[in-house]
């Protein structure tokens, strides 16, 4: 199966994605650098920060990456976005927090998978997804109306009008919960679409080939 990412040094002829990139405002793209422009299904690659956008605020659920006393770190969170910064929170003082007060870099990740693409050799299943890699670097929230508005959209993306009907964060609350809002300094985007890539040697195997829908391996439990 193809791996939905795959990050690595960039060629120097341009594909359709590279000429695509080219043609887009410098304020419709992402940044990237040798890390973050996708090497491998190049075509499938975007940097537009709308289709980033849509998937952050579809998911709402990220990994977060970052190196701690020389080990590698990854945590699932909630991330939200509030035009064009991207917020969590934490626990105060939390490693987190220290982290990126002290302005180093973390790495987040945003997959989805919404089908299985069922190919005639085994070689060519695969996924049909959407996936983003982005690195960051941000701040505290400190600023009290901030701190409601951030959190406001993020209820009121759930569930509209939410926020005039449930009790406001506690004087309490507030003290132990960190916002962190994250600049993205780079990243990627990458998508797939479609059908099975069967060989022409495979086409006429008497198996099925097409895509399924993705669902739960593990049946829910009565």
């Amino acid at each position: 199966m193809n791996p939905p990412i795959d990050i690595a040094e960039p060629e120097n002829h341009l594909t359709v994605s590279d000429q695509n990139h080219q043609r887009a405002s410098s304020a419709e793209l992402m940044n990237t650098s040798a890390r973050s422009l996708i090497q491998r299904g190049k075509p499938r690659a975007s940097y537009r920060r709308e289709e980033v956008y849509r998937l952050v605020d579809d998911l709402k659920l990220g990994h977060i990456g970052f190196v701690r006393e020389g080990a590698a770190v990854i945590i699932p969170m909630t991330f939200w976005r509030v035009e064009d910064h991207l917020y969590f929170h934490v626990a105060n003082k939390s490693r987190l927090q220290k982290m990126i007060e002290a302005g180093e870099e973390i790495c987040l990740s945003f997959a989805e998978c919404s089908e299985w693409v069922m190919a005639k050799s085994a070689y060519h299943h695969s996924a049909n997804y959407r996936s983003a890699v982005l690195y960051c670097t941000g701040e505290r929230v400190t600023d009290s109306e901030e701190f409601d508005r951030v959190f406001k959209v993020v209820i009121e993306q759930i569930e509209p009008d939410r926020w005039d009907q449930v009790r406001p964060p506690s004087p309490q609350e507030r003290k132990g919960t960190a916002l962190m809002k994250l600049t993205i300094n780079e990243g990627a985007f990458k998508t797939r679409t479609g059908g099975a890539n069967d060989d022409k040697e495979d086409l006429n195997l008497p198996v099925r080939s097409g895509t399924k829908p993705v669902c739960p391996f593990h049946a829910p439990e009565n």
